[in-house]
């Protein structure tokens, strides 16, 4: 009997498994406004206010990654820029509130979402899009929070270390005390210079020069936009917020600021919390009242049978109360220094 019971679950879960491959192939489920082959994405309100407009919470959470989040391999990039469409074409969507809790990550990825912001607000329609700093917005974090029409931030908030940072790992010396002999065939001879197997201290001065004008191209990247973003801010905002003072640059070199002391050197407009993004936004929009949403990914059964259908070992994580990025050789990254241990 027990044996039987077993086989009947087992065919039960087979037949689904394979009616869900088939709905997944042959009707994909895709939500009103949504991107094509975008994240499906359902509209959730966070708070009720009886209120015809609306204000969209977008969040920016963890690191910044051009990562896949789910099963379908939507990235951080493209659910966040479904999220701005969908704000776009709901006509009672009046304003936006990026909430960014995050240290930073990629240059691409920070570099995609700040564009987004910037071409969100450049459309016709112009919806104002407010930053609503959480305990940390620090240097990619601050990077996509630049471009808003107006930054709120804690006093107690992480941010600034404005910089860029790429990290490589020397283990010839380990190999060495193995026996490991590498043999490396390049097509020229800069190809390997960031190659872990090399000599200790063989890189060339101009390797060095060349990687370290990489970095400087990116730094005067980061730069401009800071600059960019906050002047279009002061002239959207006909004046109002906090201007750069005039020393700005000099604390654009990599150390972390709290709200308190980026406020005093304009990187931010205001100190507070998400009520007063929220109101702030209000009165951007030109409105009284409105209804806080969200835009939540969409799981429905065919991602529970992918789910089922990985074979890949899992991992149990455990919750530090702070995400640590997981690093790649030679790729560039906004990160604080206290996240490269």
């Amino acid at each position: 009997m027990i044996l039987a019971l077993v086989l009947l679950a087992l065919l039960a879960i087979s037949v689904l498994f394979n009616l869900g491959q088939f709905l997944a192939g042959v009707m994909p489920v895709t939500v009103a406004g949504s991107p094509a082959g975008g994240p499906r994405l359902d509209e959730v309100i966070k708070e009720d206010n009886k209120a015809s407009s609306k204000i969209a919470l977008i969040e920016v959470d963890g690191v910044i990654t051009s990562q896949a989040l789910d099963q379908a391999g939507h990235s951080m990039v493209q659910v966040i820029k479904a999220q701005l469409k969908r704000a776009e074409q709901d006509d009672k969507v009046k304003a936006v509130i990026l909430q960014v809790d995050s240290p930073g990550g990629e240059v691409l990825a920070s570099d995609e979402i700040a564009r987004a912001i910037a071409e969100f607000q450049d459309r016709p329609k112009g919806k104002p899009v407010v930053c609503s700093m959480g305990r940390l917005a620090a240097s990619g974090g601050y990077y996509v929070s630049a471009p808003c029409r107006w930054i709120v931030a804690n006093d107690l908030t992480i941010t600034g270390s404005i910089g860029v940072i790429l990290s490589t790992w020397n283990y010839r010396g380990l190999m060495d005390k193995v026996g490991l002999q590498p043999e490396t065939f390049k097509s020229g001879r800069h190809k390997d210079m960031l190659s872990g197997s090399r000599e200790p201290g063989s890189m060339t001065q101009e390797e060095r020069d060349m990687v370290q004008a990489l970095i400087n191209e990116t730094y005067a990247k980061f730069t401009n936009v800071v600059a960019t973003g906050r002047e279009l801010a002061r002239g959207r905002n006909q004046g109002e917020g906090r201007a750069l003072s005039k020393n700005w640059p000099q604390h654009a070199d990599g150390r972390i600021l709290s709200g308190t002391e980026a406020f005093k050197l304009g990187f931010v407009d205001e100190l507070g919390t998400l009520e007063d993004a929220v109101r702030r936004a209000k009165s951007l929009a030109g409105i009284r009242n409105a209804n806080l949403i969200k835009y939540q990914r969409r799981y429905d059964l065919s991602d529970l049978f992918q789910f089922f259908g990985q074979t890949e070992s899992k991992v149990v994580k455990v919750d530090l109360g702070l995400e640590m990025p997981k690093l790649q050789a030679g790729q560039l990254y906004f990160l604080p220094s206290m996240f490269l241990r």
